[in-house]
């Protein structure tokens, strides 16, 4: 099933009967498997990948590391889900190294992040310290390719 797994992971505008055919399973098998996953909670949802940078300028992201103090019995687990309940906040994720989680933020400006950090993350109890990482750039995202090539007049790739 992890195979299955994967392919929905990579396309998942595939139908079940194209997977089964590169699977060999039966349609049938597919879609049961999709069914079962969604119910077991193994698939969260679908997604597509938008290249923002092509439609507007107003879009930034930073990844902001926090240290924080985790409480006794509970772990990291109660100041993710406040920072996780913040609209702007896209991701929180777990971390090993000197900080100890990765909060993922996208906003309309620089400001608009440095704002968010400064006013609603550095104040929370638990937060002892931050780091604001701003994104300029994304090659690749899930695995999918985010710059396009580019060719001098030569026909050379740039990239």
């Amino acid at each position: 099933m992890e195979k299955l797994l994967h392919l929905i992971e990579k396309q998942p505008m595939l139908t079940p009967a194209q997977m089964a055919a590169m699977l060999d399973m039966t349609e049938e098998e597919v879609s049961s498997a999709i069914e079962k996953f969604k119910k077991d909670g193994i698939i969260k949802g679908y997604r597509a990948l938008i290249d923002w940078e092509k439609v507007t300028q107003n879009h930034v992201k930073a990844l902001i590391e926090l240290r924080v103090t985790p409480k006794k019995g509970r772990g990291f687990e109660e100041i993710a889900q406040v920072i996780a309940d913040m609209d702007e906040v896209s991701a929180v994720t777990l971390i090993s190294g000197g900080y100890d989680l990765l909060v993922e933020i996208t906003a309309k400006s620089f400001q608009e992040i440095a704002m968010l950090v400064a006013k609603r993350l550095s104040p929370l109890d638990d937060v002892y310290g931050t780091k604001t990482n701003f994104v300029l750039r994304s090659y690749k995202v899930n695995g999918v390719p985010f710059v396009d090539e580019d060719k001098d007049e030569r026909g050379f790739n740039l990239i």
